[in-house]
């Protein structure tokens, strides 16, 4: 499965307003699902801060990719957020998180969801990848690494 098939332009924040755990979580949902009727924002949080209590989704190298299912939805989405101060999400490492990708999925796509976790996990691994989506300077050339990346893999 593609990226590009899950993640749209616009579901691309250049800069997070958010400071807080909670606060990220809220935009990157409601960048994804926010003119979605049957989006109840505070239900959808919880399921994310759920997850989280499970462990932290800040894997470390400045990176964060909550995920969890949801019955509203019966596909994948993705949505980037980017902090260049960087945000404490209680990562592994202890250190702030710049690049975050929400994972949203369908309550019964367990394999897919984790097929894209780990899809997601070994992109970000590459160093220079990071570099970049820390030095693009518009939602389009941000949009453009991640797809030509996703392109090699």
């Amino acid at each position: 499965m593609k990226i590009a098939g899950v993640l749209k332009k616009d579901f691309i924040l250049e800069q997070l307003a958010s400071r807080t755990k909670g606060d990220v979580l809220k935009e990157l949902a409601d960048v994804v699902l926010g003119e979605r009727t049957d989006y109840n924002q505070e239900e959808t949080v919880s399921v994310l801060l759920e997850r989280e209590q499970l462990g932290s989704t800040g894997i470390g190298d400045g990176i964060a990719i909550p995920h969890g299912k949801l019955n509203i939805i019966d596909t994948l989405a993705i949505s980037f957020g980017r902090s260049h101060g960087g945000l404490d999400f209680n990562a592994m490492d202890g250190k702030p998180v710049h690049l975050f990708f929400l994972l949203l999925a369908p309550e019964n796509a367990a394999g897919q969801h984790l097929k894209m976790l780990a899809k997601l996990s070994r992109m970000l691994k590459d160093a220079t990848f990071r570099k970049d989506l820390l030095a693009a300077t518009s939602r389009d050339e941000i949009y453009r690494i991640i797809i030509d990346k996703d392109d090699g893999c």
